[in-house]
């Protein structure tokens, strides 16, 4: 399906707001030029509502740790794959509205992985590069950064306590584009791996969406979204794509109650 404008504009709004509402606004400080940092991507990502409560996405996090000169716009939605997202229209959608000097950061590979569905499953090292140069290639069209970053890992641990990798070679396979194409790499699945080994099999179920009905080894709660969220911070600083005065709080407790859920995207 193809989209305004204006539905990606409301898409997008609350995520900003949210996180924007306890960094400030969302206007330049010191005549530094707003420069918008766009996510596209799937439900680990993406801004959810109070249905879904306490399930966060490390998208409504992110504007913590980042300056306001430098908003995020968040058009992650669950369920997509690198390919399902441009079918739905939704990358077209991204790259009417970015601008020159804008970011826009891309992660699948969850729903990339479901080879059941035709409609969204890639395969890595063909189908599924060749969606992200498309992502890439757009950007850059419109004086943009592209930034490949992995995808973050689901909570999965053997027998012996080890955490594992869930992706296959989709990560692999980012990887190596990302040095063909020279974009800037946030390597997130190999960075939340370690994190879940060292949090261990007890601690990591508090920052998963575990509740009193459900055990969800793949989208987070408050702390996880926040956790991976900073994660992506310090690698947009380690790979300079932003600099120091572009972000803030990375070493900061973020407040659980920083985190809201609006009642609907309209």
């Amino acid at each position: 399906m193809s989209l305004s404008r204006r539905q990606v504009a409301v898409a997008a709004v609350a995520s900003v707001s949210l996180g924007l509402s306890a960094a400030g606004t969302a206007q330049a400080t010191h005549g530094r030029r707003s420069r918008t940092l766009y996510i596209a991507g799937d439900s680990t990502a993406a801004q959810k509502y109070a249905a879904a409560a306490p399930e966060t996405g490390w998208g409504m996090a992110l504007p913590f740790f980042l300056h306001r000169s430098r908003p995020v716009s968040n058009h992650a939605v669950n369920g997509r794959s690198s390919k399902s997202f441009v079918d739905e229209g939704r990358l077209d959608a991204i790259l009417d509205v970015i601008e020159p000097g804008d970011f826009l950061l891309i992660q699948f590979a969850h729903n990339d992985e479901k080879a059941e569905d035709p409609t969204r499953y890639t395969e890595p090292w063909s189908t599924y590069q060749h969606h992200l140069r498309m992502y890439v290639d757009g950007a850059r069209a419109r004086g943009a950064r592209p930034v490949l970053a992995t995808a973050v890992e689901r909570r999965r641990f053997d027998a012996a306590g080890k955490a594992v990798p869930t992706h296959g070679e989709y990560p692999a396979a980012m990887r190596a584009l990302a040095a063909e194409e020279r974009v800037a790499l946030l390597d997130i699945q190999a960075l939340s791996l370690a994190l879940w080994q060292e949090l261990g099999v007890e601690k990591t179920k508090t920052y998963f969406n575990w509740t009193a009905t459900e055990q969800d080894n793949t989208h987070f709660n408050p702390p996880g979204a926040i956790a991976v969220a900073r994660l992506v911070a310090r690698e947009l600083l380690r790979a300079r794509v932003l600099g120091p005065r572009d972000v803030c709080r990375l070493e900061a407790e973020i407040p659980e109650s920083w985190i809201s859920w609006p009642e609907s995207a309209a």
